[in-house]
């Protein structure tokens, strides 16, 4: 098959139109039909199982930075008091 013109170009069919307004759609709507029908093939031929694709996560490493454990303030773990205090 001949290569796709450009967008702005004449239309390989013959119709003297560029080919973005003539042809272009139809070649676009007939490639996705292909894509679907090749990914359909292929999910069917190799299903995938849900052992295969759930490994388990690897653990997080330790470190020896207790500055970094829970809390974002270093070592003064977060108070439990609201910001202000009194009536408004």
């Amino acid at each position: 098959m001949a290569p796709r013109p450009g967008r702005n170009e004449p239309c390989h069919c013959g119709s003297g139109r560029k080919y973005k307004q003539c042809c272009l759609p139809k070649d676009v709507a007939a490639a996705a039909k292909a894509r679907a029908a090749a990914a359909k093939a292929d999910a069917e031929a190799a299903p995938v199982t849900a052992e295969a694709t759930a490994a388990p996560p690897a653990p997080k490493h330790r470190t020896q930075q207790p500055w970094k454990a829970t809390t974002s303030r270093g070592f003064v773990p977060r108070s439990t008091a609201p910001r202000k205090m009194g009536g408004g």
